[in-house]
C-alpha cells in the first residue's frame, strides 16, 4: 500500500473512532412499563410506556388479575401499535391488577411493572399523593426521578412557605424539599434552614441520576444550617446570615456568610458531600442592573438571580451546572459526581460588561446538543454555551422571560430557539425572535423595541406542519417566517401533550385546551402555581405511554394530583423521558420561571418517525 492510501485509511479509521466516541451513548434511568389504570364509571384505560431502547418490533400482551389470582389475557393477539386499551370486563368491585409482558419473534417475555385498582375505589380522574403537612406551607414545584432505583419515577416537592421575590425586602420562611413515591409514601424531608431564602429565583434544586448507579441524587445550594433527611446539620446551625434590620434597604437578603453546594442521596434524602458554592458573591453591585452591567444593584436583587440544570457536556455521563446572574456577571459552574464527591468541571464567567456574553441570561435555560456533536449546550437565553464551557454565540437580545428550544421548524435542518425579551431601559430589540440554535442566527424577529413578557412555540394547529409562535402584546398566532395565520390562544404560559394526535394541547391553570378545539379537560378541585403564569407542579411523561402527566395541587393543599390522560391514540411512541432534551427538560423545568418540555426532534403534525435515541440504561437496583 502506497503512503498516500495508508495516509488516506489513517485518516478514515481516526474519522471512524471519533465518530464513536462524539456519539457514545449516554447513561439513562432503566424504567419499568409505567403501566397506569384510570376508571372511567366502570371501564378502564389502560396505557404503558415503549423505552426508548426497544425494538421496533416488540408487541405486548396485556393481563388483568383479580381477587382470584388468576391472570387474563385482555389483547385476541400480541399489540404491536400504540401502548393503550379500554378494558370494559374488569369488575370494580374486585381488586384489579393489569400488567403486560413483551413479545418478541412470537416469545413471551416477563417485564417490570403493574398498576392496582382496589375493589370498590372511589372512583376519580386523578392519583392521589398525600401531602405531609407543614404550618404555613404549601407544595409547588414538583420534580422527579427514580430516587432508590426500582424502575418507577418518584417526586421531590418543594414546600414553600412565606417568600419574597429578590426585589422585595423581607424575612422569608426556610425553604423545604419533600420526598413521595408514586404510591404515595413518604420518603424524607430537607429543610434548607433560614439562611436559604425562599423565592422563585433562589431556590433551584436538580433531581437526577448522577453517578449512574441507577438512583437519582438530589442537587441544591445549601448554607450554615441546612438539615439533611436524617437531622444532620451541614455547617454552622448557630449562624444567622440574614439582615434583620427592618430599617435596612436589605432587610431579609442574606448576602454575607458561607455558601454551599450540596447533593442529597435520592433514597434517605442524606447528605452525601458538600462544597463551596461556585461562584461566590464578590463585588455585589457588579451583577448588574437595568439596561446593562453598571455596578448600580447593591439590594442584593441581581446577586441572588439562580438557575440550574444537568447536561451531558461529555456525551456519556450527566453534569449538574449551577449558574448565578442573567442581567450582568452572569457564571455557570459545572460539576461532575463521581465516586461521592463533586468535581468542578469548568466555570464559564462573563467577569464584565465588556464581555459580549454579560446581560444575556433568562428566568430559566434550556439544555441540548446544539452542534450535533453528541454533547450538550446550555441555551442561556440570548446565549449559548459550549459543553467545553466557553461561549458558542451570543444574539445580543439580552434578557427574556420565556424561552422554547426544540426543531421547530422541520424544513430547516437543526434545532431552533424562540424566546422574547424584555427590553430593558437604554436598549433596543426584538420583544420576540426565532433564532438558530447552533448559530444565532435570526430566522425572524418581531415587536421592535416593545417590552415583551410571555411567549410560546410548538405545534398546536394539528392542520399545519412546523410550530406556531404566539407571544403577549400580538393577538396574533405567527408561522416560522413570522407570518400572521390566525389568532393566537388566549394563554400564554404551557403546554403539554394529551389527545391522540401528535401536536401540543394548551395547558393553563387547571384546563387544558385544544387550538380551534374547545376545553378538553378541567381538573376540579385541583389549582396551579405561581399567580397569573398558571404553572403545574409539574407536567411530564412519568406514567403510561408518550403522552405527559399533569401534576396539581388541591385547593386544600393536601394532596398533589396527578392527572392522566384517558384519550385513545393511535401512535406508538417511546417514553419521552427517553429523549435525551425531553428529560433534561424535566430536570429543569422547576427552574426560575418554569416552562414547558420540548423534544430533541420536531413532533407534531406531519411528524416522521421519532429518531432512536441513542442511549444506554443503567440497571435496576432491584
Amino acid at each position: 500500500m502506497n503512503a498516500f492510501l495508508k495516509r488516506r485509511r489513517g485518516l478514515f479509521l481516526l474519522f471512524l473512532l471519533s465518530t464513536v466516541f462524539s456519539f457514545a451513548q449516554r447513561q439513562m434511568e432503566n424504567l419499568d412499563r409505567g403501566v397506569v389504570a384510570m376508571n372511567q364509571n366502570g371501564k378502564f384505560f389502560i396505557s404503558w410506556r415503549v423505552l426508548g431502547t426497544d425494538s421496533d418490533n416488540l408487541a405486548f400482551n396485556l393481563y388483568r388479575k383479580n381477587g382470584t389470582g388468576k391472570a387474563i389475557l385482555l389483547n385476541e393477539k400480541p399489540i404491536s401499535g400504540a401502548t393503550n386499551f379500554v378494558d370494559e370486563k374488569a369488575n370494580p368491585k374486585e381488586a384489579n391488577t393489569w400488567f403486560v409482558k413483551t413479545v418478541l419473534n412470537g416469545k413471551e417475555t416477563e417485564t417490570k411493572g403493574d398498576f392496582t385498582i382496589n375493589a370498590n375505589a372511589e372512583v376519580k380522574d386523578y392519583l392521589s399523593i398525600p401531602i405531609k403537612q407543614i404550618p404555613g406551607y404549601i407544595p409547588n414545584d414538583v420534580s422527579t426521578g427514580d430516587l432508590d432505583g426500582d424502575g418507577k419515577y418518584d417526586l421531590v416537592v418543594h414546600m414553600t412557605g412565606k417568600g419574597h421575590d429578590n426585589s422585595q425586602r423581607g424575612l422569608t420562611d426556610p425553604a423545604v424539599l419533600q420526598a413521595y413515591t408514586l404510591d404515595g409514601k413518604f420518603l424524607w424531608k430537607i429543610n434548607l434552614g433560614k439562611n436559604i431564602r425562599e423565592g422563585a429565583h433562589y431556590t433551584q434544586f436538580m433531581v437526577y441520576d448522577l453517578d449512574g448507579d441507577g438512583m437519582a441524587e438530589i442537587v441544591c445550594k445549601t448554607a450554615d444550617g441546612s438539615v439533611d433527611g436524617l437531622g444532620k446539620v451541614i455547617g454552622d446551625a448557630s449562624k444567622d446570615w440574614r439582615d434583620t434590620d427592618e430599617k435596612s434597604g436589605t432587610f431579609g437578603k442574606i448576602l454575607k456568610g458561607p455558601e454551599y453546594l450540596s447533593v442529597f442521596e435520592g433514597k434517605t434524602g442524606k447528605m452525601i458531600t458538600t462544597v463551596d458554592y461556585i461562584p461566590e458573591r464578590g463585588d455585589i453591585g457588579a451583577w448588574g442592573g437595568r439596561g446593562g452591567n453598571g455596578k448600580n444593584d447593591a439590594s442584593g436583587n441581581r446577586v441572588d438571580r439562580f438557575t440550574a440544570c444537568v447536561a451531558y457536556l461529555d456525551g456519556v455521563h450527566p453534569s449538574v451546572v449551577m449558574c448565578r446572574g442573567y442581567y450582568g456577571r452572569t457564571v455557570l459552574a459545572a460539576w461532575d459526581f463521581k465516586n461521592k464527591k463533586l468535581t468542578s468541571r469548568w466555570v464559564f464567567d462573563t467577569k464584565d460588561a465588556a464581555n459580549p456574553f454579560s446581560g444575556m441570561g433568562n428566568h430559566g435555560l434550556s439544555v441540548t446538543d446544539v452542534d450535533n456533536d453528541g454533547k450538550d449546550e446550555i441555551v442561556y437565553g440570548s446565549m449559548c454555551v459550549d459543553d467545553d464551557g466557553k461561549g458558542l454565540y451570543t444574539t445580543g437580545f439580552r434578557h427574556g422571560d420565556a424561552l422554547h428550544v426544540s426543531d421547530l421548524v422541520p424544513e430547516i435542518p437543526g434545532l431552533e430557539v424562540f424566546g422574547v425579551h424584555e427590553i430593558e431601559e437604554g436598549t433596543k430589540g426584538p420583544g420576540a425572535v426565532l433564532f438558530s440554535a447552533a448559530t444565532g442566527k435570526v430566522l425572524f424577529r418581531d415587536s421592535e423595541d416593545n417590552d415583551v413578557g410571555r411567549g410560546v412555540a410548538d405545534n398546536i394547529d394539528p392542520t399545519r406542519i412546523g410550530a406556531q409562535f404566539w407571544w403577549s402584546g400580538s393577538p396574533d398566532l405567527h408561522d416560522a417566517k413570522g407570518e400572521k395565520i390566525g389568532i393566537a390562544p388566549r394563554a400564554a404560559n404551557f403546554l403539554i401533550y394529551w389527545d391522540g394526535d401528535a401536536s401540543r394541547e394548551l395547558l393553563n391553570s387547571n384546563y387544558i385546551d385544544k387550538y380551534n378545539g374547545g376545553r378538553l379537560f378541567t381538573a376540579d378541585g385541583a389549582v396551579s402555581n405561581n399567580g397569573t403564569k398558571s404553572t403545574p407542579a409539574l407536567s411530564a411523561d412519568i406514567l403510561g405511554d408518550w403522552r405527559e402527566e399533569l401534576i396539581l395541587r388541591s385547593a386544600d393543599n393536601t394532596e398533589l394530583r396527578i392527572y392522566s390522560t384517558t384519550i385513545p391514540t393511535e401512535i406508538r411512541q417511546y417514553t419521552l423521558m427517553h429523549d435525551p432534551q425531553y428529560r433534561l427538560s424535566i430536570a429543569w423545568q422547576n427552574v426560575g420561571y418554569n416552562q414547558p418540555p420540548h423534544t430533541g426532534f420536531y413532533m407534531g403534525y406531519g411528524m416522521k418517525s421519532a429518531p432512536k435515541p441513542n442511549i444506554v440504561l443503567v440497571p435496576l437496583k432491584k
